[in-house]
């Protein structure tokens, strides 16, 4: 069986240079390390050397990300750039040890790297980062220590708080993905480099990393709090560092959206920023569409910066998002329909406060006065079912289903059916005057659009440690059945509601598995009347209709893969009535294909499973199995990780499983047990 993997994009194969293609050279650190990198130039520029774009992540150029690069990176080659990817130290066909994210170590060999870069005979000196995720961080970060010939960045799906706004904790909720992530992590430091390219040390350096590079789920439980570990991967502790133009982006489905608003609001340099409707993709292959003309627009950028070009972009406003439409709740969208609408600046002038008091059992108006009532909610364990990824990979099917389930378990404040539509630009707060009746407690507070039928559509959503509520560095036991009050800041998003619908807000003490339940069950007292909805509303403005229009996606030609097994791709949920336990289960397998070019076979499965059982809190659990290989004639490696988290009401229980196969004998073996106390979550 074989297929031509294609992108839902404009393939260009004309361009205005010919490009020169190195599969592999060997760029040489101070400590005599040696980092792999994979580089597209234009023909001639050796002697007429040209501006160059640095991607710099962990993710393996020779095969995982070649369908990507192909894409992208030929695509601004032949427009006159020179394209360098490099796998960090430890990673791919790199030389080392990885052995966590956003190291001091990774970012110095970042900027030797851009130094290596200008010095090159092809390049005139102008140096360029951009990168999705990993190289989104890496390129704020590097930026922060101000390379000289670092002269702009591109930073998608990344985020200036690795506390705050990342994969690991969410206002100090231990999330799921914090294992998700770590899992995919075990799995790509698990394996080999690729023989053809590295010669006979490929063993040796595959053995080192099964030996050293670690289980960082480990280290990531172990700070459960901001403490110093969070500073050096966070630009946010000293925007001033970073000199250099940024363009940041990213999308409602994604997860890391809010670092857009506090980039464009905090950077004193020339920024832009753009949220579509994506989940965590490049834009120009973004699922839920319209994807756009992403690497149109970020030639324009470069076009601007490295080569002191009139583009024309920098007179277009500063933000411009997806302001989405109405549309009835699923976990999957191939469109969100709405429109794009933008701001000169941020925050915006045109943006207003809409206060709306919480009132026994409604969602009052703004101004109303409701009466202060105490209002109670402990909800089942299980409310978070239906809730998604914290950040959609795919958004098939890992967006949030219809809420009226979850609401069932929660406490529900619903507003009338508005008179007018109503449209919010923003980060939606929730105040919240409250007591708990245990010393650990959280709160999930989300944001529903409800349609005349009642059906509703998460729009947003935030969590709380209410532990964190007086700052996520100093946390603290609550005394219970004491009142305090609560900030509840819920992720930015830009939201249509129409006239005739509501708008409710739903409080739950749980939402497992996208973020681990506090130690025991817990029931919140809220005060209404005290309590409030603070929505940050845009009325539509003229100006909006003149935005100029993106362009349709392109790219430059997909490489060939030949799919050899199925694939399958699902979220189950299992509810066990006999026994009460209940499962999301979780299923990423993309099979064995070819990547015919290199004659290379990969092979890719992922498995995840999170269960509880009836309200014993003690009975979470997650659980993860991943198989990676890779085979060329006689050549065939193969590795297998397991990671299963539980918990006790006073600690983290933490045990996982690597082995790895050359053929089908086990050439290594290695497992941890650990036990983490918990810190207040």
């Amino acid at each position: 069986m074989r297929q031509v993997e294609e992108d839902t994009l404009n393939v260009v194969t004309e361009f205005p240079h010919a490009v020169q293609e190195l599969e592999h050279i060997w760029i040489p650190m101070p400590d005599g390390v040696r980092l792999a990198a994979r580089i597209w130039i234009p023909e001639g520029a050796e002697n007429e050397p040209v501006p160059a774009i640095l991607e710099y992540i962990p993710y393996r150029k020779r095969d995982l990300t070649r369908h990507r690069d192909a894409v992208v990176h030929p695509y601004f080659a032949g427009h006159g750039y020179a394209c360098i990817r490099v796998d960090l130290r430890g990673s791919g066909d790199s030389e080392g040890i990885l052995r966590d994210q956003y190291l001091e170590q990774e970012q110095l060999d970042g900027v030797n790297v851009i130094n290596w870069i200008a010095g090159q005979r092809w390049c005139n000196g102008n140096v360029g980062m951009m990168g999705l995720s990993w190289g989104g961080f890496n390129a704020l970060q590097i930026a922060a220590r101000r390379p000289e010939p670092l002269k702009a960045i591109i930073t998608a799906s990344s985020t200036d708080d690795t506390y705050v706004d990342n994969m690991h904790y969410m206002g100090g909720c231990l999330l799921s993905d914090n294992l998700s992530e770590a899992t995919t992590m075990f799995a790509f430091n698990s394996l080999p480099p690729d023989p053809e390219l590295v010669g006979d040390r490929w063993r040796e350096m595959w053995f080192e990393r099964l030996k050293e590079s670690g289980l960082w789920l480990d280290t990531w439980l172990r700070h459960q709090h901001r403490d110093p570990y969070w500073k050096p991967g966070s630009v946010c502790e000293d925007y001033g560092a970073i000199q250099c133009p940024v363009f940041t982006i990213s999308g409602w489905a994604d997860g890391y959206s809010n670092a857009v608003f506090r980039l464009l609001a905090k950077l004193e340099v020339p920024r832009k920023g753009l949220i579509g409707p994506w989940s965590h993709r490049y834009p120009h292959v973004g699922i839920p569409g319209p994807a756009i003309g992403f690497l149109q627009e970020a030639l324009r950028w470069w076009d601007h910066w490295l080569k002191g070009e009139n583009t024309g972009m920098m007179d277009e406003p500063m933000l411009r998002v997806w302001m989405q439409d109405s549309i009835p709740p699923t976990t999957r969208y191939l469109l969100r329909p709405g429109r794009w609408v933008g701001e000169d600046q941020w925050p915006s002038p045109h943006v207003e406060e809409h206060v709306y008091p919480l009132a026994p059992g409604y969602l009052a108006k703004p101004g109303e006065t409701p009466p202060v009532e105490p209002q109670t909610v402990e909800s089942p364990l299980t409310v978070g079912l239906f809730a998604g990824k914290w950040c959609s990979y795919s958004a098939t099917p890992d967006l949030p289903h219809d809420q009226r389930e979850e609401d069932g378990g929660s406490l529900v404040f619903q507003s009338k059916p508005l008179a007018e539509p109503v449209e919010i630009l923003g980060g939606p707060v929730l105040e919240l005057e409250l007591a708990a009746s245990k010393p650990v407690a959280m709160v999930a507070a989300r944001l529903s659009d409800v349609a005349p039928n009642g059906k509703a559509t998460r729009i947003t959503y935030g969590l709380l440690n209410l532990t964190h509520a007086n700052g996520h560095g100093r946390p603290a036991p609550i005394e219970p059945g004491k009142h305090f009050r609560a900030r509840v800041q819920l992720n930015g998003v830009a939201q249509h509601f129409p006239a005739g619908h509501r708008i409710r807000v739903s409080l739950s003490t749980s939402y497992w598995p996208l973020a681990w339940a506090p130690p025991e069950p817990v029931r919140l007292t809220i005060s209404t009347g005290s309590s409030s909805l603070t929505l940050p509303v845009r009325p539509p403005r003229e100006a909006d209709e003149h935005l100029p229009p993106f362009k349709e996606p392109a790219g430059a030609q997909p490489i060939a893969q030949t799919q050899l097994t199925e694939t399958q791709h699902n979220w189950r949920v299992i509810r066990d009535l006999a026994s009460d336990w209940s499962t999301l289960e979780v299923v990423k397998d993309k099979g064995t294909y070819l990547i015919d070019e290199i004659d290379l076979q990969v092979r890719s499965n992922t498995l995840e499973w999170y269960s509880s059982r009836g309200d014993d809190f003690n009975s979470l659990r997650g659980e993860t199995s991943t198989v990676r290989g890779f085979s060329r004639g006689d050549w065939s490696t193969r590795t297998i990780t397991r990671t299963v988290l539980t918990s006790t009401p006073r600690a983290f229980v933490l045990y996982a499983e690597l082995d790895a196969y050359e053929g089908d004998k086990r050439v290594f073996s290695k497992n941890w047990d650990r036990t983490i106390p918990r810190d207040l979550v």
